[in-house]
């Protein structure tokens, strides 16, 4: 079931610069992703509702609320916007081929950070993907 959500996940994450980059030619950046972040928050706060999660948002701890807090800054505020000012300045295969390299971030991070173990394989995957993006971005 994970990588069944995982192809939908990439296929819309592969899908939204299209109708992004096609947006911004006639709006501003900041205001695109404003209407797209309240757009969003209207749904998950409906689906929120109508499954009655909100029950458990009084139950958290402070530390998630913190953790939380940082993702949302980091992943749907600075990184959201830096992609929307991208997109709106760049192509929509430059900019796409860059955002891919997150995973290698993550996996550097993780390790420092979380201490978790990176394998010779996960290295060895990790050079020949971002040697692929630099090739594929080549003109």
């Amino acid at each position: 079931m994970a990588l069944f959500y995982a192809f939908i996940g990439v296929l819309c994450l592969g899908l939204a610069p299209l109708f992004g980059k096609t947006a911004l030619n006639t709006v501003n950046p900041m205001l695109a992703f404003a209407l797209r972040t309240v757009i969003a928050a209207i749904l998950m706060c409906l689906w929120l509702m109508s499954s009655k999660g909100y029950s458990q948002v009084l139950q958290l701890p402070l530390s998630f609320w913190v953790i939380i807090s940082v993702e949302a800054i980091l992943a749907a505020l600075l990184g959201d916007l830096a992609y929307f000012f991208a997109l709106k300045n760049g192509s929509i295969h430059e900019v796409s081929l860059i955002m891919s390299c997150a995973p290698l971030i993550t996996i550097i991070c993780s390790h420092f950070f979380c201490h978790e173990i990176v394998t010779v394989h996960q290295l060895i995957g990790a050079f020949f993907i971002t040697t692929g993006l630099v090739i594929i971005s080549l003109d």
